[in-house]
């Protein structure tokens, strides 16, 4: 029996439901219950939170958030050879565990899920970056989750809390940083996943703030970034040549030299470019 519950441990239930994890799902599995308990709590206190938990796989982190106290885990598993494993925690935790067979990037989680809500998530690799970005620019701020706290290769993890002039910084940071504070919680070595993968590994825990850090506008900040970012060894004039015709006009405005380059620029000049560019 595992540590915090009555339930087998997650090497026998693997074996158990011949559950060898698919490199094509971007799955790791971490085994270490006390491990994805402690995880679990980097979530911060659960008790009466509902919590969206993307590819829960055989149920390790699954079972640390209900252990923790969660209201409900709305657990949305692509893999249909998890969901016998899921089904044993659903039945030790009645009512507080709902399986999804699905793709999380085709599914609403919100008509099944009453706030407060928390995000906490083994991501797969394969759709880890895309999902934090749906996140992180909801129509409308502030999203329906307080937090986000997600697994990602340590790389990724770095990239979100990177500060500028750093080769890390890029448009994860800028979006990240501008709505929420995040951190790096724990960092996690290869041989804590079964396979071990090539990399290690990082939860980031990032709170939503009630509002953006700076005023600027979503769409027009994003479409900025992204072009910044997109060809980052090139000076800000040329890199955003093609947003407006007047672009050297826009950064004096936005107080930024045309010859910058975009991993030099703070997250509060980009929101200034962005006024700047939608008042043109």
């Amino acid at each position: 029996m595992s540590t915090i519950d009555d339930l087998p441990p997650l090497r026998q239930v693997i074996a158990t439901h011949g559950l060898s994890a698919r490199k094509s799902l971007g799955q790791n599995f971490l085994l270490d219950l006390n491990l994805t308990a402690k995880i679990a709590r980097q979530a911060g206190d659960l008790t009466g939170t509902d919590v969206l938990e993307i590819g829960p796989g055989p149920g390790g982190l699954t079972r640390g958030l209900l252990s923790e106290g969660a209201r409900k885990v709305l657990a949305i598993e692509k893999d249909a050879r998890c969901l016998p494993a899921l089904a044993q925690i659903a039945d030790r935790y009645p009512g507080q565990l709902q399986v999804i067979e699905g793709d999380a990037l085709q599914i609403d989680p919100l008509a099944h899920l009453t706030p407060p809500i928390r995000v906490a998530a083994n991501l797969p690799y394969n759709v880890g970056t895309e999902l934090l970005v749906r996140w992180l620019t909801p129509p409308s701020w502030p999203p329906y989750w307080q937090s986000l706290t997600l697994m990602f290769q340590r790389e990724v993890a770095e990239r979100i809390v990177a500060q500028p002039g750093s080769k890390a910084y890029g448009r994860l940071a800028v979006l990240s940083q501008w709505r929420t504070d995040v951190r790096i919680a724990l960092s996690l070595p290869p041989e804590a996943f079964t396979p071990p993968p090539k990399v290690s590994s990082a939860v980031v825990h990032l709170t939503a703030l009630p509002a953006p850090r700076f005023d600027a506008d979503a769409d027009v900040l994003s479409r900025v970034v992204a072009k910044a970012f997109n060809q980052r060894r090139k000076m800000l004039r040329a890199a955003l040549k093609g947003l407006t015709p007047d672009i050297e006009d826009r950064l004096h405005a936005a107080g930024i030299s045309p010859t910058t380059r975009a991993e030099q620029v703070s997250v509060e000049e980009f929101c200034a470019l962005a006024r700047a560019v939608a008042h043109a």
